[in-house]
């Protein structure tokens, strides 16, 4: 231990010009803060390394400063292949501005590449991200014009296409553990997420790589329960000790890390209800899609109100739900703890998670809607010159037995009234989400219809259905105006059933719904 163990600097200083660094973490959760910095801290001070690529599955930041923002300087970085950019604004503007390639592939399949990559195999291959902006027939996964390089490959295996996404060695990795014990093997007790940690390690490992993990203390050998032990001393490098007040979620409420980490159960009655808004009208409609005995995956944004409305309704037991970071049952958390769960039942490692849900493991699934077009197509992951790419977007929508898009009708400013029964648009979104056709593929409504998913698109006025030939409006909210309130604020016109049904109006009633 005495050759692993080293401060800061001396471990960032392994890391060589042109290496290709892997950083495991998922938002703020299990990322290794205080290795950033110091390697940002060692560039500003000597100008090295330089030409990096940083890989990483799970998207990781605060969306101003923390994580991975630390990285983003010119020539510190030559190349990002990452999975979600939205919390990273920093990487994402240097990538905006051409001044890096930018990569940005389903975050579910980079995980699982990690494995692969650590089994020396080709790379790995799926039908995920066919006919996305992933597909070379698309984009490839290039997000700006200084991506060259294919990392991407369309193939036919079985008479079947498939995409190929190309293995490549990793130099070195930051991960972040708990404890370690003097030969340097590593537990995550006090994180609430194991994401890909012994992949990535596995990974770096064989590519001849260094393993560099941040814990919080180190413990004599024999001291550790062996199955606690997530990455064993033989993939380790580098033990850098970080106080747990420091660079450890900076953002959660320390009060409730071990409900996080599973040491503690707490009553879920305690969970403060939704306040009447756009979010909780989406959230009633789609719960109302919950059937007993389903697993469900909820995205970030507008989807986690169901869980909210589910709790509030005495309903949650309906339904286990699931976050691609790993947790299974409980109740997932929002905002920058998203990633982790409330009184979780099982805590998966990331990959794992992700081959059960590319196998159709999902019953429904409930994903944000940023823009929508008249083929049923979905963009969440590049809006104009603002890179937000699609976490597992693309690994889950494509996959889930029923689908349902939530999101409000319009963007910035939409102001509503409710509360009786009925809905009012008090003000309107200046931005439109449903025009003629987006800008990014995420998810592919010509896929969709190709293997006959069940696809819905939740809004506060309306619920459209994806169908053989389209997008159809097939229920309006009470008191909502289709031609005034939904027509005009379209770049094309859906089919409809005629009439629409009404939206039921317990929907919009300040109380509660009677859904169990």
């Amino acid at each position: 231990m005495a050759k692993k163990l080293m401060e800061l600097d001396e471990a960032v200083s392994l890391i060589q010009d042109g290496d290709v660094l892997a950083v495991e973490g998922f938002v703020c959760n299990a990322q290794p803060e205080a290795l950033c910095k110091a390697l940002e801290k060692r560039f500003l001070q000597t100008n090295a390394p330089t030409g990096l690529t940083l890989v990483y599955a799970a998207g990781q930041g605060d969306g101003k400063d923390a994580c991975l923002n630390h990285l983003a300087h010119e020539k510190l970085i030559k190349r990002v292949v990452g999975g979600h950019w939205n919390l990273s604004p920093k990487l994402g503007k240097l990538a905006s501005e051409e001044k890096i390639e930018a990569y940005n592939l389903p975050q579910g399949t980079l995980s699982q590449l990690l494995r692969d990559i650590a089994a020396g195999k080709v790379g790995t291959i799926t039908h995920v991200g066919l006919k996305t902006f992933v597909d070379p027939r698309l984009d490839g996964g290039k997000i700006n014009k200084s991506a060259k390089e294919d990392l991407v490959e369309l193939i036919h295996v079985g008479g079947r296409e498939q995409l190929l996404y190309k293995a490549f060695p990793l130099d070195v990795c930051f991960i972040r553990g708990t404890t370690a014990d003097e030969k340097g093997n590593i537990t995550m007790e006090k994180e609430g997420v194991f994401l890909c940690v012994t992949a990535m390690a596995q990974a770096v490992k064989n590519s001849g790589g260094k393993v560099i993990v941040q814990v919080e203390r180190v413990v004599k050998n024999g001291t550790l329960n062996p199955k606690d032990v997530k990455i064993p001393h033989i993939y380790v490098d580098a033990v850098v000790v970080v106080p747990a007040a420091a660079d450890h979620m900076p953002e959660a409420d320390h009060q409730m890390l071990d409900v996080y980490s599973g040491a503690l159960c707490i009553p879920t009655g305690a969970i403060e209800p939704l306040p009447m808004d756009e979010r909780k009208i989406i959230g009633r409609r789609a719960a109302m899609e919950l059937k007993p005995d389903t697993v469900v995956n909820l995205g970030i944004g507008v989807p986690e109100a169901v869980a909210l409305v589910a709790n509030e309704e005495k309903i949650g037991d309906y339904m286990t739900l699931t976050v691609e970071a790993g947790p299974v049952g409980g109740i997932p958390a929002g905002g920058l703890l998203f990633g982790l769960s409330i009184n979780a039942d099982c805590v998966l490692d990331q990959p794992g998670q992700f081959d059960f849900y590319d196998g159709g493991g999902i019953d429904l699934a409930y994903l944000g809607l940023a823009e929508c077009d008249e083929v049923g197509n979905i963009n969440v992951s590049k809006m104009g010159t603002r890179i937000t790419g699609a976490g597992g977007f693309i690994n889950i929508t494509q996959n889930a037995k029923r689908l349902f898009f939530c999101g409000a009708f319009t963007a910035k400013g939409l102001k509503i009234a409710t509360g009786n029964g009925r809905l009012e648009i008090v003000n309107e979104g200046q931005v439109k989400k449903f025009i003629k056709q987006v800008n990014h593929v995420t998810f592919s409504g010509e896929y969709a219809s190709e293997q006959g998913q069940p696809v819905l698109y939740i809004t506060e006025r309306a619920v459209f259905e994806l169908r053989k030939d389209g997008l159809h409006l097939i229920e309006v909210a009470p008191g909502i105006d289709i031609e005034k309130d939904i027509l005009a604020h379209m770049d094309f016109k859906p089919k409809m059933d005629t009439p629409p049904k009404l939206m039921d109006e317990r929907i919009f009633r300040d109380e509660p719904m009677g859904l169990a």
